[in-house]
């Protein structure tokens, strides 16, 4: 007889770990019709992606090398590249050459 991989207690633990990470992700979108909401509530909830993705990077900026100083220089490089208009990859390209430059030189 054939041993299975998954057990009944591992397929529900899998089941139960997969609806706790859907309903969340759903719920909004059940609950929360959008259409009658005010036209400055929902400018304000189209920046909030934005928020939290510079929440979540900035800090990975600053501590990218023990000298935080590399972090600056390269965040400082990126945002006025990418102020400038610049495409993404020449903005990530320009953030790395910046970092590698000062690690260079230091």
């Amino acid at each position: 007889m054939a041993s299975s991989f998954i057990t009944a207690p591992i397929f529900w633990l899998i089941l139960g770990m997969g609806a706790v990470t859907f309903i969340p992700r759903v719920l909004p979108f059940i609950v929360l019709k959008t259409e009658g909401w005010p036209a400055w509530a929902k400018r304000m909830l189209s920046r909030v992606p934005y928020a939290v993705l510079g929440a979540l990077i900035f800090p990975g900026i600053l501590y990218i090398q023990e000298d935080i100083r590399f972090g600056i220089l390269g965040g400082t490089a990126a945002v006025l590249m990418a102020w400038k208009g610049a495409p993404l990859i020449a903005v990530i390209g320009g953030a790395i050459a910046a970092v590698a430059l000062l690690g260079w030189m230091v």
